[in-house]
């Protein structure tokens, strides 16, 4: 039974919307040094108990034989199907240019049990999306899946014939010749975030327009929300939420996190056609940044097992618990289990360029275990989604 993707269907309601603290977002962009990654890397919200995530059966019946979330990572020398030379590619995830000594991490393709997800075809990729909008909603390691999906098309599209495009918090590829647009909007809490006085932090667990005016039209939405949640209190996102009227300095991140996904699932359900729209939520991406990051440091291959067993991660029953009461049917594309076997596919310290004698005292700097190098993980990622497309 598949538990990559799940078809939830069920009773109305709920909704919710994105958020905008550009700080991080922008630090990410530009590809600063991975010290400055310290609010997303602080916390690990994904150990080894928590690597598996037990996802409910998809409905889609062209999908019904084969779970693509359950497997193993298998080495292919005919990866990556890009280069660092990309250049859509942001400085932070660019590990080789960044002086990472190893290339292996590049070349571990992801296997189903009893099955296999077809090889990513840029050309047939783009014939089907031809006329389409893709838009990647979320977080930096969002912007990191965008980053490799534009990767992957880009070869087959004639330079002069392809532009990126800015509109607010919207970053836009077009393939010209496609009429295919392949876009990121930064939204890591879907709910708004907004400056209240004194330069407080407002999260408004109920308002998500802000955010949501830039999804309309789309005719394919993929969301994730997760990480920004679980920030500790010393790197909170925020530093008050608020709903209606009512005003929390402290609350539980979980029924935060629930709130701010109703209010996403409501919008949802309340301004998308299922005849012209498909929503799909991928699950968290794994951290293995213990002991200050540097779970990661090092490390050349990918895990084969789990020492521990998995349990369900609360922010995956939040969501599951949210999308079934959905009336709009959504795919939760399940990427977590495969992801924490990866150990090996973070930037760690080669999240910025370093020369020779900066090479000799890495441990003087930040190791960032959250987000993922390219070619690498990601792109597997962008595989499954184009074989549920």
């Amino acid at each position: 039974m598949p538990f990559w993707l799940q078809w939830l269907n069920p009773n109305p309601t709920h909704s919710a919307s994105s958020s905008s603290c550009l700080s991080v977002f922008l630090r990410f962009f530009h590809g600063k040094s991975s010290d400055e990654f310290d609010l997303e890397d602080e916390l690990s919200w994904l150990d080894e108990k928590d690597d598996e995530v037990n996802v409910v059966q998809s409905r889609h019946e062209s999908l019904r034989s084969c779970d693509f979330s359950s497997g193993k990572w298998v080495y292919d020398q005919s990866y990556p199907l890009y280069d660092s030379s990309c250049p859509y590619l942001t400085t932070a995830v660019t590990c080789q240019k960044n002086g990472r000594p190893d290339s292996d991490y590049e070349k571990w393709k992801w296997k189903p049990n009893g099955c296999s997800i077809p090889r990513f075809d840029s050309l047939e990729f783009l014939g089907r999306m031809r006329r389409k909008r893709i838009m990647l909603v979320g977080d930096s390691i969002m912007r990191n899946q965008w980053e490799s999906l534009v990767c992957l098309v880009q070869s087959v599209v004639s330079n002069g014939r392809k532009t990126v495009t800015y509109d607010g918090p919207s970053t836009a590829f077009h393939a010209l010749d496609f009429e295919t647009s392949i876009e990121f909007c930064w939204a890591p809490l879907l709910v708004e975030l907004k400056k209240g006085p004194q330069n407080k932090r407002i999260l408004h667990l109920d308002l998500i327009e802000e955010n949501a005016k830039y999804w309309r039209g789309v005719d394919i939405l993929v969301f994730d929300s997760a990480h920004w949640w679980t920030h500790s209190d010393q790197w909170s996102s925020w530093d008050f939420l608020m709903e209606g009227n009512n005003i929390f300095r402290n609350l539980n991140p979980m029924v935060a996190y629930e709130k701010g996904l109703i209010t996403w699932a409501k919008w949802v359900d309340l301004n998308l056609d299922r005849r012209k729209t498909r929503v799909i939520f991928r699950s968290m991406s794994p951290r293995h940044n213990r002991d200050n990051g540097w779970k990661c440091y090092n490390q050349r291959q990918p895990l084969q097992f789990f020492r521990h067993q998995p349990h369900v991660p609360e922010q995956m029953v939040v969501l599951k618990g949210v999308l079934r009461r959905m009336r709009f049917p959504v795919y939760l594309q399940d990427v977590t289990m495969m992801s924490a076997l990866r150990k090996d596919g973070h930037p760690s310290v080669y999240a910025r360029a370093m020369d020779q004698k900066e090479m000799q005292h890495l441990r003087d700097y930040t190791s960032d275990c959250s987000h993922w190098c390219l070619p690498g993980v990601p792109d597997l990622w962008n595989e499954m989604l184009s074989a549920l497309l």
